[in-house]
């Protein structure tokens, strides 16, 4: 009689199990719908997080009651270290720590819409990505440690190996650590942000992704480039988005015989015309060296919100302004030249008669 009692309350808490696990589909299906009317009222965003956090309580209710229908709950507070359960109490655990993982995911939706998806100028892209990580790494460590009392063994003893396994872990994977330190190096510190234009690691091109292991970059030729993290920070980085402007240089030679003051205001009047360019400070043209052909004049510009298309762009409509200028005023933009000269008084058989009996006194005449 006590067996067949203690077999008819396991099969009413499987039936309890049951209609909880069905109750939280409900409420999870009630919160789905709740979608549409939220959105009306907040932001597609704040909708979103408003499920999830709901959706999350319901969850996180429904595996504290399932633990207490179990009587499960008070060893899993306390850590002990279970002898033995029965049957029952296992499933109760499995099914609790199937619902801590959709409780973990849950979350990471959560962190996710909050510090990433939403937008605003009181954090930047860069740093919702960090904040998103660490959360994101919480979150699962937390979800172990649950993991860990559900199955009965106590986290504090995991302690006692924490130095031996820190080594073999240091020695084992000391590369993929670094690109993790790096990363959160490279998360806090924002040398760059998503979307600029950098060179990094003799690379250069668009950052697209920074994550704990490594950055990628767009390259102009659409290639996608993944540098890991302590590469990166091992490197110099130039970052040409961070000041929101860019000075581009340009050179140009003119002939020796051109009015050089002219040519430099011809340059600066043909830049200060064009729409690509920035107002302040204005493209300003100076003498910089002597060339072989032509005194070298260097063009120097300022272009807003710098990429590689407005770049090249500036430079394109540079070139071609400021030659047709020179065109219309008869400014020369010479080739590549040499000048040969030779001495009016002397002639070329002369000197090579004069050459000539100059070896032949040196070896004695000849004979």
């Amino acid at each position: 009689m006590q067996s067949g009692g203690v077999l008819d309350g396991q099969v009413n808490d499987v039936l309890v199990t049951l209609l909880a696990l069905a109750a939280l589909l409900f409420v999870g299906k009630l919160i789905l719908r709740l979608g549409d009317p939220l959105e009306r009222r907040l932001s597609a965003e704040s909708a979103d997080a408003t499920q999830s956090i709901l959706f999350t309580v319901a969850t996180v209710l429904t595996g504290w009651f399932l633990l207490t229908t179990w009587d499960a709950n008070g060893q899993f507070l306390d850590n002990l270290d279970l002898p033995s359960v029965d049957a029952g109490k296992a499933w109760a655990r499995v099914i609790v720590a199937g619902l801590s993982v959709v409780v973990a995911y849950t979350l990471t939706r959560i962190s996710k819409t909050l510090l990433v998806e939403r937008d605003g100028d009181y954090i930047t892209g860069h740093r919702q990505e960090a904040f998103y990580h660490v959360a994101q790494l919480a979150i699962y460590l937390l979800t172990i440690l649950v993991l860990l009392a559900l199955a009965g063994v106590n986290p504090r003893d995991l302690v006692l190996s924490a130095g031996a396994l820190g080594v073999v872990l240091g020695l084992a994977a000391r590369q993929t650590l670094g690109a993790v330190f790096a990363g959160f190096v490279l998360l806090f510190s924002r040398p760059f942000e998503i979307g600029d234009w950098v060179e990094m690691s003799e690379r250069e091109g668009i950052v697209r992704d920074v994550s704990l292991f490594n950055t990628t970059l767009r390259t102009f030729d659409d290639e996608y480039v993944i540098i890991p993290n302590d590469e990166v920070t091992s490197n110099d980085i130039v970052n040409r988005s961070r000041m929101g402007r860019l000075r581009v240089s340009l050179e140009v030679g003119v002939d020796y015989e051109t009015d050089v003051e002219e040519a430099v205001s011809l340059a600066e009047e043909a830049m200060r015309d064009l729409d690509e360019l920035m107002e302040t400070p204005g493209p300003r043209a100076v003498v910089t060296r002597f060339g072989d052909s032509a005194v070298v004049l260097e063009l120097r510009f300022w272009i807003q919100n710098p990429s590689a298309a407005r770049y090249w762009q500036a430079k394109s409509v540079v070139v071609e302004a400021v030659k047709t200028r020179f065109e219309a005023e008869g400014v020369g933009i010479p080739f590549p030249q040499r000048v040969l000269s030779t001495r009016p008084e002397a002639t070329f058989e002369a000197d090579v008669d004069t050459s000539v009996r100059e070896r032949e006194q040196a070896t004695g005449g000849g004979d």
